[in-house]
């Protein structure tokens, strides 16, 4: 299993790119706890089931609740300027139900890392099929609706405020 995560290959300086990279390691981390999920049912708990568990908490305890606060703070506010509040709501309400979806699967991650105990991993495909069908919506609609109006001294403020909330 390949565990460990590379970071982004793009800074803050382009921050709706920086917002692409996180969903590329949403993806991969989506991908690592499925695979886990296989993994357990052919190896059980051994040590690289354990490592996994420690990457995908890792991911979803710190870089996942920041790139939803970028959103918050960056993108919904530009999709109600620009009329389309239905659409932030909708990605708000995703983020409040994936958070959730997290929560409800964290102790079973939890305890494989710690105890190596075997979590019920029933719920981990749709938590994968949420995330999935959230990031098609923010880049199919929010970031191509929000992104087009920016200006260099915008996108550098955005950038700026998300870097700053990382150090």
């Amino acid at each position: 299993m390949n565990l460990l995560h590379s970071p982004p290959a793009v800074g803050f300086d382009q921050p709706y790119e920086m917002l692409e990279a996180c969903h590329e390691r949403v993806e991969r981390s989506l991908s690592l706890l499925l695979r886990l999920a296989e993994h357990l049912q052919r190896q059980g708990a051994d040590e690289p089931a354990r490592d996994a568990a420690r990457d995908v908490l890792r991911y979803f305890d710190v870089a996942a609740p920041h790139h939803h606060e970028d959103e918050e703070r960056h993108v919904l506010p530009r999709l109600r300027q620009l009329g389309q509040a239905p659409l932030a709501d909708r990605i708000a309400a995703d983020h409040v139900l994936m958070h959730q979806a997290y929560q409800a699967l964290r102790p079973g991650l939890l305890a494989l890392r710690d105890l190596g105990s075997v979590p019920d991993t029933a719920s981990w495909p749709g938590f994968a099929a949420l995330y999935r069908e959230h990031i098609l919506l923010e880049e199919g609609q929010a970031y191509p609706a929000t992104r087009g109006g920016c200006d260099a001294t915008l996108l550098a403020a955005m950038g700026a405020e998300m870097a700053a909330r990382r150090r």
